[in-house]
């Protein structure tokens, strides 16, 4: 069974964002992450329903995103082997999975929709506690093995 657990967006200002999000929607802000260009939110179910990710005029590395949605992440299960066999099932259905990676609180799997929207099938790792702490936010984002 699978759970809305975040959405994604690219955003020009990343602070007004966050205070809207924070202040008029009533979601808690976690932290900052990705050199503080994006702003993690939540209601409290998740490590994170919002994720807030700054392009601006985007210069840099993020030139040529737009703002709006990024992607949706759904989590479809409790451990890596329920995501091994997501994974399995995308690559049966005929799919690409087009990224795959570890977020120290969760592991992704990241592939497109009919349309040309960008999926994130994810489930936490049961050995961080994202209630407590917050020393995950600072691992940086790494290649996931199946």
């Amino acid at each position: 069974m699978a759970n809305l657990g975040h959405v994604v967006f690219y955003v020009r200002d990343l602070d007004k964002s966050t205070a809207f999000y924070r202040d008029v929607v009533g979601l808690k802000l976690v932290g900052r992450i990705f050199n503080g260009r994006a702003s993690m939110l939540t209601g409290g179910s998740t490590h994170h329903e919002l994720l807030l990710i700054e392009v601006g005029a985007a210069p840099g590395p993020l030139q040529g995103k737009h703002i709006g949605l990024y992607h949706v992440g759904w989590k479809i299960g409790e451990n890596l082997d329920d995501l091994r066999r997501a994974h399995e099932r995308i690559l049966a259905s005929g799919y690409d999975i087009d990224g795959m990676s570890d977020h120290t609180v969760s592991q992704s799997l990241y592939l497109h929709d009919p349309d040309g929207n960008e999926i994130e099938l994810f489930t936490d790792d049961p050995s961080v506690d994202w209630r407590r702490s917050r020393e995950w936010m600072e691992v940086p984002v790494k290649p996931l093995t199946l």
